[in-house]
Formats: structure tokens, sequence, C-alpha cells
């Protein structure tokens, strides 16, 4: 699917204010917390952050680890961990992996731990930037933290706009920042990843173009979910188009309009809330390179 860049270039003035704010309060927290979304690791993955937080130590948590394919996340899990990263896959609604947040934090922080006791600061709390691309659980993963409804939490883009200094009872101070994409994507792919799990507002994007997208990813990597959830038969994954195969899901749906036609937007905008809320089954669209 074409996604042309000027379509994604949103918020310009959002993104450089975001671009200050980490910059100049990096100097305030001891490690940052990078959230990527499991089911597009590498995708989510913003290279602007990568090279504004370079100078601490980072954790990185894997979001919305339950919507994820279990055997898709045990193949990132080996890659980052070849890769000598700290990283740990969670989910807010489940409760995985919260508890190894605050270890982790701490085996990264060892060095300034150790520091702060030569000072007589022994117990002081570690301070730490939560940063990521909008959409990504940044206010849920805040709100399960410090058992508060804090953050406001909404599953679309670009809700938190400020910065916020979050107290939790892991002995770890938490600054929240507004999310921030990167203004141009190089390949196409990345771009087409982050619109499907609602990185990229809706009103800005084609969504009947991204449901053809994903009735085509699904297609290939899983039919059985596909078919299972909107009751397709073998020839309808097999002799359709994208297309064809999107306006299927939706006359199975019962989603007709006048004159027996298919509401294709209805359709797509069903077709995208179910898949991100993981209805049709738990889904990663993006594997490692050296494993495609």
């Amino acid at each position: 699917m074409d996604m042309p860049s000027d379509r994604i270039q949103w918020f310009p003035g959002h993104m450089a204010k975001t671009r200050r704010m980490i910059s100049e309060n990096l100097k305030d927290v001891d490690l940052t917390i990078e959230l990527l979304d499991a089911r597009i690791p590498k995708s989510s993955e913003n290279p602007e952050i990568a090279r504004l937080v370079a100078s601490k130590p980072k954790l990185t948590l894997l979001s919305k680890a339950s919507l994820a394919d279990p055997a898709a996340t045990e193949i990132w899990k080996k890659y980052f961990t070849a890769k000598g990263r700290e990283c740990i896959f969670y989910d807010c609604r489940t409760g995985e992996g919260i508890s190894a947040i605050a270890p982790a934090a701490r085996r990264l922080c060892n060095d300034r731990l150790e520091r702060y006791k030569e000072k007589g600061m022994e117990g002081r709390k570690l301070r730490a930037m939560i940063v990521g691309i909008p959409n990504v659980g940044k206010s849920s993963l805040i709100n399960r933290l410090s058992s508060t409804n804090k953050a406001k939490v909404e599953d679309r883009p670009g809700v938190t706009l400020n910065k916020q200094w979050i107290t939790t009872s892991l002995g770890i101070d938490l600054l929240d920042m507004p999310g921030i994409l990167w203004p141009k994507f190089d390949d196409q792919r990345v771009g087409e990843n982050l619109a499907l799990t609602g990185a990229i507002r809706d009103e800005i994007m084609d969504v009947e173009m991204l449901a053809c997208a994903l009735a085509g990813r699904l297609r290939e990597r899983y039919p059985a979910l596909l078919s299972a959830r909107y009751k397709l038969k073998a020839e309808d994954l097999a002799d359709t188009t994208d297309f064809e195969l999107a306006e299927r899901i939706g006359r199975r749906r019962g989603f007709l309009i006048s004159g027996g036609e298919v509401d294709f937007l209805r359709t797509s905008n069903m077709f995208l809330d179910e898949f991100r809320g993981g209805k049709i089954g738990r889904i990663t669209i993006e594997v490692p390179e050296t494993e495609v």
C-alpha cells in the first residue's frame, strides 16, 4: 500500500516541542524507559528517540504483549537478547512483566546507585523518563505503576501533550513525555505498520486502504484466525484480491447498503478496530529480518 510521506508528517510543531522537552529534561533522569509495541517492535522504535536519549541507560518495554503472537514474541526476545538489550515484554491489562521493571531499572543504574550510596544518598529513588511513539501505552503503564489514574488514557494517538512527573511504589519516579513520530518514513512498510496498530491517527489516513492491507497481511500470516473470526471459506482466501477479501468480511458481517453492496467504510473501521483490540486473535505483524 502506498503511504505518501506528506500524509504522515503530522503536528510538526508538536514533534519539535517534544524533542526539546526530551533534551531539556534528560539531565534530570537516571535512565530512559522506551515503550515499543510488541506487535511491531522494530517499526515502533523511533530513531529520533534513540538519538536523543543515547547518553542514558535505556530499558526497553514491549507493550500490549497480550495482543501479540506468543511464538513471535519468543523470536523477538531472542533478537533483543542477542543485541545485549535489556528488554521486557509487558501488558498493563494482564500485569505480565510489570514486576520485572524495577529490578531491570536498578541493574541498568547499578553504578549510579552505588555513587548515590557513597554520597550518603542510599535509598534515593531512581528517576526515569518514559518515551515512545503515540498510542503505545505510556499513560496506561504510568497508571498501572502509580495505582491511580493520573495520566489520561485513550485508544488514539496524541493524548499526552505535556510532561508530567508520577510517583510510583517501585522506588522510581516517572517523567512522562508526549508521544513522538519521526517526520518521514524511508520504509513505507514502517508507516503501514504504525497506521495499522493505531500510532497514526485514522483521521489522516485512508482507512479503506489500510483495511485492504490488513486483509492481505492476515491472509499471509494468520489465515486460520482470519477465517475463524469472519467465517471465511478457503476460496475466500485463495481466489480474491485484498480488496475483495476485505469486502467479503463486510458481507459476512452483514454490513450492506442499498443495492446489496458492502458498506466498505464501516467494514474497514470494524476490521481495524477488531484487529487492534485483539478480537481476531494474538497477532504480530512484524518479525526480525533474520526470521523472514
